[in-house]
């Protein structure tokens, strides 16, 4: 089985998810960043992780999860400022979701993220405030030590070769 994990990570927090997704994965792997990701065609299992923009799954990243394959076994995760389990975070994964049809979605993980202090700002400046900003003081800190846990958690209850 040849695994991929692939990223887009602003600030750092998705990259660290990513991280811990493909040290727990096994055989043929590989870990790159959106930017420099091959053509997926080759791979039987394909992590991919995002930070959200606008509501969404980042440019780069959405541009990649139009290019999985039909049937493709696929992880999607992200970080965000906005709470677990909000719509915000919601939507954003149903959004990646759409734009991976055709492929095999084995689970999805999303947590919140520590958002920059300089982005903060920008944000707070915003009229109306962004829908994730009064969540953000939530997420410092975030990923954390039981974040990681958890995005690898997933995959363990997927029990991948």
């Amino acid at each position: 089985m040849k695994n991929l994990v692939v990223y887009s990570s602003k600030s750092g927090n998705t990259r660290k998810m990513a991280e811990a997704v493909y040290a727990y994965l096994g055989g043929d792997k590989e870990i790159v960043a959106v930017a420099e990701a091959p053509d997926p065609a080759g791979y039987s299992f394909v992590a991919v992780g995002f930070w959200l923009k606008a509501g969404q799954p980042d440019p780069e990243s959405q541009a990649y999860l139009a290019r999985l394959k039909e049937g493709q076994a696929v992880y999607l995760f992200a970080s965000h400022g906005a709470a677990a389990g909000s719509a915000h975070a919601e939507n954003a994964m149903k959004k990646a979701k759409e734009l991976a049809a055709g492929t095999h979605i084995l689970a999805t993980f999303s947590c919140p993220g520590e958002v920059d202090a300089e982005f903060l700002q920008i944000a707070a400046r915003k009229n109306p405030l962004p829908a994730w900003f009064a969540d953000a003081p939530a997420a410092k800190g975030h990923p954390d030590a039981n974040d990681l846990k958890r995005v690898v958690r997933m995959l363990e209850e997927l029990d991948l070769p």
